[in-house]
């Protein structure tokens, strides 16, 4: 397995392992710029005893200036670690019978080593069937549409999606001329190399989506999609036993049950100065219980802590001058990081602020809680858009004309997703997915399925050593 650089790859492709270990010896190929995390560390060596992992030798990106996309960096790892990558499945062949290279999705660059070695190539998809069709359908979008996407008047057609403008499509896709753009073509384009894509979705969550996805047309050459999801990660051991779980836990023990709301924004997403003043007032005024996930303010990116840039400021500081008093008791705000997946299961937890990543949402969904959502970066305003408007688990607040979601705003949809008229039926419609999601991961259920149908074929094809 093959996980491109973040955390938000990594956990996805550990947890998809952690089903196959009972079948499949697995080893990790991890890709690196530098030193790992202290959090990646931690992680990794938590991994059971049938998953190993490899670290490679860093990639140097002192040639790169300083704006690079995420997506640019990320395709570079990969494709610069070419060469470790060659001599690591080199090493494997010789000692086992390999049975596939899961890459994720911006690794189909080291397609072309497992081919050498014939090893069967497939893709993890640790996002939404909806982005999925939309990488199937972007050569075509590229050749048809000769604006920028966002500038195109009417919405575009999916297959299998919602309707979506152009301007709520994936960061990288805003800007054509951009190298980022340029790669997340490239990937899409070789996608049809894999003999399967993984994703990490369930039917009843994407029915038309994953439909469209499954359905092959003579000369399409799609490979063939195992819905395996949802796949989330429980919480580890360390993350359980740490101080600032305990701080975050036994607070929301003293909590009525289904109170509060919980606010954060993922492991790699920053609001600007402005916006967590704006977002401090509006919980304040809510008058609603909160837990709020907290990071340094960045006003030049809202991914600033994908990469680990580092600010040792305390984000306390940021916060208006009295609001940790005058909220005291009725909310709690923590620094950096909370056990989120232990948090989402907390019976005092019903509702969740959140950037839409796609690990953030399926927890969302195992755990029945309804969200607001609040997207940052990558494909987040798609994801967005189809909780909104497509699946209706989903408030989203409106920005103003200076981009930033208002106190006022923010009131609003919280006490609209906590009391009001609109929000019982996305509470309604979530706990049906929560019932869903628990049935497909069922021994019936169809994830459990799809997952059986793949690790059949895996060791039934399994390579033999050459």
């Amino acid at each position: 397995m093959l996980p491109s650089p973040g955390m938000g790859h990594l956990i996805p492709l550990v947890e998809f392992a952690k089903r196959l270990h009972n079948f499949f010896s697995i080893t990790f190929i991890i890709p690196t710029d530098g030193p790992l995390p202290q959090a990646q560390q931690t992680f990794l060596s938590a991994l059971p005893s049938s998953i190993d992992y490899l670290l490679l030798p860093p990639v140097s990106f002192h040639d790169l200036p300083d704006d690079v996309k995420i997506e640019t960096r990320i395709s570079l790892t990969i494709t610069r670690s070419a060469a470790s990558i060659r001599e690591s499945l080199k090493s494997l062949h010789q000692t086992k019978k390999l049975a596939a290279l899961v890459v994720d999705l911006f690794g189909t660059d080291a397609f072309d080593v497992a081919l050498d070695f014939k090893i069967p190539p497939y893709i993890f998809f640790p996002s939404t069937g909806t982005l999925l069709s939309l990488l199937f359908h972007l050569p075509k979008l590229d050749q048809t549409v000769s604006c920028e996407y966002r500038d195109v008047p009417e919405k575009l057609q999916i297959p299998g999606c919602v309707p979506i403008h152009g301007r709520d499509l994936l960061d990288p896709l805003q800007d054509r001329k951009n190298d980022a753009y340029k790669w997340v073509l490239h990937h899409s384009k070789r996608y049809k190399m894999a003999q399967g894509i993984i994703l990490n979705s369930f039917k009843e969550l994407e029915p038309r989506t994953i439909e469209a996805l499954q359905q092959k047309e003579d000369g399409d050459g799609k490979p063939i999609v195992y819905p395996i999801g949802p796949l989330i990660q429980i919480g580890s051991k360390s993350e359980k036993g740490s101080e600032q779980s305990s701080v975050c836990l036994d607070w929301l023990n003293e909590q009525p049950n289904n109170s509060v709301l919980f606010a954060s924004f993922g492991s790699g997403g920053t609001l600007s100065h402005d916006q967590i003043i704006e977002l401090a007032f509006g919980l304040e005024m809510s008058q609603q219980r909160f837990l709020w996930v907290i990071r340094c303010p960045n006003d030049k990116t809202s991914n600033a802590s994908y990469f680990s840039i580092q600010n040792f400021d305390d984000p306390l500081e940021f916060l208006p001058q009295g609001f940790l008093e005058r909220t005291k008791g009725r909310g709690l705000v923590v620094p950096m990081w909370a056990p989120q997946a232990q948090v989402l299961a907390h019976g005092s937890v019903c509702a969740f602020v959140t950037h839409c990543g796609w690990n953030s949402i399926l927890e969302s969904v195992v755990n029945g809680v309804p969200l607001i959502a609040w997207p940052l970066y990558a494909e987040q305003r798609m994801n967005a858009v189809m909780l909104h408007e497509d699946v209706k688990v989903a408030l989203r607040p409106k920005a103003g004309e200076n981009g930033l979601v208002g106190r006022d705003e923010i009131v609003n949809v919280v006490k609209g997703l906590m009391e009001g008229e609109e929000g019982k039926g996305v509470r309604t419609r979530m706990r049906e997915l929560k019932d869903a999601a628990a049935q497909v991961l069922s021994e019936n259920g169809s994830s459990t399925k799809s997952l059986g149908e793949l690790t059949n074929k895996w060791k039934s094809n399994t390579c033999v050593n050459q």
